[in-house]
């Protein structure tokens, strides 16, 4: 018999961790090869982990909703007829550290205990504390500190310059806070939270999914980290619609794949990021990363309601052939919850279409640490001004609204609009005659 360590595969370049949410095989079980093991869940995306190998589990190394580094052994398996022995990963050495750690978290505790910023008079806003969470600071002293902010509050200004005047007690909790989150990570990261009572006994109280949590830290976070501008510009796309009706079915024949609008905006937005590569950059605190590659974010809605955010990588570098590929690969993978964790890694700039649900135009949040990203309004058909060298009239036009949310902390609105009126000239000058 040979025992197979079953590791967390790697999942993507920027993926370090994932979360069990689900054992598929109990100890004792039988698995064949490529059989699905367990399933886990990143910041992004839910798969299934298969076994390399046939045999027995007999080890189970992770409890659901524990948190696995990549790399980290998961289960072992017991394989018949092997030659090869893998062995689990030694602990002994690791014995007398971590009850020396532990020993000294017990101490550090007597001198520093954890704040609770809900019995506070005075109002706090999120950010103000989450960094006095992570720098360890008690409530007495958040209260101490002078705010400059309106009504005397304290801002995130307000307690950086606290924090870099600090004494030796910022040390202590610091120590305290890293031996914590080597030791007992889940401890120090969970908190309890008291469950609504319904009043009248007939509301429904429903907690949110893993991935809605998520979804709310993200857009609480994009909001107070950006400060977000918004551009819109109406765009003209009668030829657009003529041709896409012209040549769908052409298309479809051929390729095995539907044309929609989104490969041919999509084509538009990567165009003009080339052009304006001021919008394809990233921020990192006071730094401006500015990417090589364009790659294109596809906010989806899922089945369930949720959101998610594919990138079509290089985008730049397609056809329109194969744009329409990558659309549809992506979108159909994430209605039926396929993606791997790297299919959502990596984006410059996403778009969202916000007309597929009738709306007209939206203002949609960035999607961190990118600086910029495009709603796609819903096709309407209206009555407009036509120029003509016979002179102005009335006719029916197809037409649609983009709206731009940008970064106004690194992109300007000459830069902002400027963009957002290339992708609506590129549409607007679109050649009915154009072969596919």
């Amino acid at each position: 018999m040979a025992r197979f360590e079953l590791k967390l595969p790697k999942m993507g370049e920027s993926v370090a961790e994932a979360t069990v949410t689900n054992w598929l095989k109990n100890v004792g079980d039988k698995i064949e090869q490529d059989e699905a093991v367990l399933e886990i869940a990143t910041d992004k995306v839910d798969s299934e982990v298969p076994s390399e190998v046939a045999g027995t589990l007999v080890e189970i190394l992770f409890q659901k909703d524990d948190v696995v580094q990549v790399g980290q052994t998961i289960a072992i398996i017991e394989t018949e007829g092997g030659d090869v022995t893998i062995e689990a990963p030694k602990t002994e050495t690791a014995t007398a550290p971590v009850a020396e750690v532990i020993k000294t978290v017990e101490v550090a505790k007597e001198a520093v205990a954890p704040a609770d910023f809900s019995s506070s008079d005075k109002f706090f806003s999120p950010l103000v504390k989450n960094i006095a969470k992570e720098e360890g600071i008690s409530l007495a002293e958040l209260e101490s500190i002078n705010g400059s902010g309106k009504d005397g509050r304290v801002n995130k200004e307000d307690i950086l310059n606290y924090i870099k005047n600090r004494g030796s007690q910022t040390n202590v909790q610091h120590s305290v806070n890293s031996v914590q989150q080597k030791v007992t990570p889940k401890e120090t990261t969970q908190t309890t939270q008291a469950v609504p009572v319904s009043v009248n006994g007939a509301d429904e109280i429903v907690e949110m999914d893993r991935m809605r949590k998520l979804i709310s830290k993200y857009m609480v976070e994009s909001v107070q980290t950006s400060a977000h501008v918004q551009s819109f510009i109406e765009v003209d796309v009668t030829n657009i619609v003529k041709w896409r009706d012209k040549n769908k079915n052409a298309f479809e024949k051929r390729e095995g794949e539907k044309l929609t609008f989104t490969p041919i905006f999509m084509e538009a937005v990567a165009k003009a990021l080339r052009e304006f590569p001021g919008m394809n950059i990233s921020v990192d605190g006071d730094y401006i990363i500015k990417k090589k590659n364009i790659n294109l974010g596809m906010a989806a809605a899922l089945p369930n309601g949720n959101l998610i955010v594919p990138v079509i990588k290089n985008a730049d570098q397609l056809n329109l052939v194969g744009m329409a590929k990558a659309v549809n690969d992506l979108g159909n993978r994430a209605k039926a919850g396929k993606l791997k964790p790297d299919d959502t890694q990596g984006g410059t700039y996403t778009v969202t279409n916000v007309g597929t649900f009738g709306s007209v135009f939206g203002t949609p949040i960035i999607n961190q640490p990118q600086v910029g990203i495009l709603a796609l309004g819903a096709i309407r058909k209206v009555p407009a001004v036509i120029e003509t060298p016979e002179g102005d009239f009335i006719g029916i036009r197809q037409k649609m609204f983009l709206s731009h949310s940008y970064d106004h902390r690194v992109v300007d609105g000459a830069l902002g609009g400027s963009f957002v009126k290339r992708v609506a000239d590129l549409l607007e000058s679109w050649d009915i005659n154009r072969e596919i």
